[in-house]
């Protein structure tokens, strides 16, 4: 589903259509395969239910694990979706997702995990939280 594409960052392609929450999903089943493939240590027992980070654009957020939304599918908030160059949703779309150490990094600078999350490196984003 993702391949190594930099330093910070894998690169998958997820159909994005937009979501009913106020929090990005994509399926549970799929969300636990990630973090146990990209994100676990293998030390110990390690949490599977962990946020994934994405980027669509230039636009990062927190994706869960959700009920319901169908396989290889990135359900957005409509907030989040605007602020992309996505115009006919549903769309096969190039998803980066944030390594782990990435991933912590960008959690840790949004004081809400259910938001935009503004990458340190860019500058805030418009729309996106004043951090």
């Amino acid at each position: 589903m993702f391949e190594r594409f930099s330093s910070g960052y894998y690169l998958g392609r997820l159909y994005v259509t937009p979501g009913e929450s106020d929090t990005a999903a994509i399926s549970r089943e799929q969300h636990e395969r990630v973090n146990e493939q990209l994100y676990a240590t293998g030390e110990g027992v390690e949490r599977l239910d962990r946020p994934l980070v994405m980027k669509v654009d230039e636009r990062h957020f927190p994706v869960t694990g959700a009920e319901g939304v169908p396989e290889d599918t990135l359900a957005v908030p409509r907030s989040v979706l605007e602020d992309t160059r996505i115009d006919n949703p549903p769309a096969l779309t190039e998803v980066l997702l944030a390594k782990a150490d990435r991933a912590q990094q960008l959690l840790a600078l949004s004081s809400d995990r259910t938001t935009a999350v503004d990458d340190p490196d860019e500058g805030p984003e418009p729309g996106g939280p004043a951090i």
